[in-house]
């Protein structure tokens, strides 16, 4: 049988690269962590890690082991978290990893309301984009992940995570407040001709794709996920950009104008790991988040 602090040693060092970094994460003493690393590859009976100069690399065992044990380690966690949860909502703990805009908006409302309705839940926040918010999550690192998608599915292993929609949010073009334009405000193609402001990752593809159904190919000239400096270069002159509600709801600039984009939608979900029924706190804050979501938006 594997034994599950060997294999949170092993985890933590394929994430740190090194016994003697992950001894520190885990507050262990480095022989320590050397003998767990053994008895492990005994038990299993193949070699998991290679000494690589001061630090390891795994081995394909190693990363087929590490893949499984954070599975195991998240469902552990979720399973403890269950059983601490049968006590009641007088105490109680959510992790959550949310995206930026997200975090200034939805979030602050739901957890005020949970802190008001059940003040014994602690609420513990993270910002995180979408897909390592999905990994922290499947790690048992946080108890939910607010996380968003267009069209294109989130990448990384979906198993045994259950998601509830919260909200399709609209899709803005944001253009330089006192400028004209040669065609409709709410159509790319008239933007065709102009440099743009890109995202994240995943919205820079997200971003491509619309404007090649529009007819082009952006030209993309800066490049931040951060939604406010986005407005402030667009307000500048610098380009325009594509901005999701959310962001516009958590801080609009004075200098840009937004224009909705026809059938734009990006939608808002909340994932956790494990089937139905999640834990008490985390369903109560679930409960609080889907109220905050129905509530108007605007931009």
């Amino acid at each position: 049988m594997l034994d599950l602090t060997r294999l949170r040693v092993l985890v933590a060092v394929a994430r740190e690269g090194s016994v003697t970094a992950a001894a520190e994460s885990l507050h262990y003493a480095q022989p320590s962590v050397s003998h767990h690393l053994a008895k492990l590859e005994a038990e299993v009976g193949v070699v998991l890690v290679r000494r690589v100069g001061r630090g390891v690399l795994l081995t394909d065992a190693g990363r087929l082991l590490v893949t499984r044990a954070e599975e195991i380690l998240g469902q552990v966690e979720a399973a403890q978290a269950e059983l601490a949860a049968h006590a009641g909502l007088g105490t109680g703990r959510v992790r959550l990893a949310a995206f930026p805009s997200a975090l200034a908006t939805l979030v602050p409302t739901a957890a005020a309301r949970l802190a008001a309705e059940h003040p014994g839940v602690e609420l513990a926040l993270s910002e995180a984009e979408p897909p390592e918010a999905l990994t922290a999550l499947r790690n048992g690192n946080v108890d939910a992940a607010l996380i968003f998608d267009h069209d294109d599915p989130l990448p990384g292993d979906r198993r045994n995570t259950t998601t509830t929609p919260l909200l399709q949010e609209a899709m803005y073009v944001v253009t330089p407040a006192d400028a004209t334009w040669p065609g409709p405000r709410a159509e790319l193609s008239t933007y065709a001709g102009e440099n743009w402001i890109a995202g994240c990752e995943r919205c820079r593809t997200h971003l491509a794709s619309i404007c090649a159904r529009a007819g082009f190919a952006p030209r993309i000239t800066f490049e931040t996920d951060d939604y406010v400096a986005v407005q402030a270069l667009v307000a500048a002159g610098l380009g325009v950009g594509v901005l999701p509600g959310l962001a516009l709801r958590a801080h609009r600039h004075p200098g840009v104008r937004t224009d909705r984009l026809p059938g734009e939608r990006r939608r808002v979900s909340l994932a956790v790991y494990g089937r139905p029924p999640a834990a008490l706190p985390v369903q109560a804050f679930t409960t609080a988040l889907t109220t905050a979501a129905t509530e108007p938006q605007g931009c």
